[in-house]
């Protein structure tokens, strides 16, 4: 897959289906639109392409909007390339660019310049200068300008539609099964590991403190999860604290995670991690031995969930 950044840098003249939007999360929804397209490109002998924004239109067109994202730019990367498309342009989304009408957006970019023999759209999309534009007008230019359009029904799920708000709210709340349900997936952290105070060491519980550089990154509530650790393309199980550390007197919200049977030095690598379940709340303990003695028992309910999850 190529990563093209900026529509005006992509250049290739074949033929395209194409769908466009934001994607966050790129969840079950987003995976069946991608899929489909993808095997109809395959078919045709055409490419397989996807046009997102960056950053997120909302962030953009709604002043002090407090949006978080369920991806970080790379992850969502990462997601469509398993997928198998050829290419994913990944537009600046800018104030200039929402005031292009729907004629301009459709003539100018989606034919003269993306060269769509199809557009893949949502059920109740709307574009162009204020979302003055509808589906049926896309149709209508599909007629003029010679292009197919393939509607995208709801994906629903026990009669509850799938959406990118629907999975943020879930994972604010802390509910990792839904939030696994709607993704397809458990959610994803990425970062990089830094160097902390080394405690945890002194306590046999040497953690890894992850710093996500992203500012706008969902993070889910403070407390103690069971995970899994991809590192160098091996997967290792852990658990995983966010919180303030009140029993060290912490103040600043951190991400630490210690890995079960590892002990190299990891420090400036990339770490990915799924939160598997939750398993508790952050608590305060009286002195180091209690977190300790705490810390023992956590690790026995994430091996004992492990082990039940493995019977399944």
């Amino acid at each position: 897959m190529k990563v093209i950044r900026d529509i005006k840098n992509y250049t290739d003249t074949s033929q395209s289906i194409l769908t466009i939007g934001t994607f966050d999360g790129v969840h079950i929804g987003h995976q069946k639109v991608i899929k489909s397209l993808v095997e109809r490109a395959r078919q045709k002998k055409i490419l397989a392409n996807v046009l997102t924004f960056f950053p997120h239109p909302r962030m953009i067109l709604q002043k002090d909007s407090k949006i978080k994202l369920i991806d970080t730019l790379k992850e969502k990367e990462l997601f469509f390339k398993e997928l198998g498309i050829d290419n994913l342009i990944i537009h600046p989304f800018s104030k200039e660019f929402s005031r292009l009408t729907a004629l301009e957006f459709t003539r100018d970019i989606l034919v003269n310049h993306l060269k769509i023999a199809s557009l893949y759209i949502g059920y109740d999309h709307r574009f162009g200068r204020n979302r003055e534009a509808t589906v049926e007008d896309l149709i209508d230019f599909g007629k003029t300008y010679n292009f197919e359009i393939i509607i995208i029904p709801a994906q629903d799920i026990s009669m509850v539609t799938v959406s990118s708000t629907k999975i943020r709210k879930a994972i604010e709340e802390g509910d990792l099964s839904q939030t696994k349900l709607f993704l397809g997936r458990p959610f994803q952290l990425s970062g990089k590991v830094t160097k902390g105070k080394g405690i945890g060491r002194t306590i046999a519980f040497p953690t890894a403190n992850i710093k996500i550089e992203e500012s706008y990154k969902i993070i889910p509530p403070q407390g103690v999860y069971l995970v899994s650790i991809d590192h160098e393309n091996r997967i290792y199980f852990g658990m995983m604290n966010i919180g303030i550390r009140p029993t060290l007197i912490g103040d600043n919200e951190t991400i630490e995670v210690h890995i079960f049977e590892f002990n190299e030095d990891i420090y400036n690598e990339i770490l990915k991690i799924s939160l598997l379940e939750k398993i508790r709340e952050e608590e305060k303990f009286e002195s180091l031995e209690a977190l300790k003695r705490q810390l023992e028992i956590d690790k026995e309910t994430c091996k004992r969930t492990l082990a039940n999850k493995c019977l399944k």
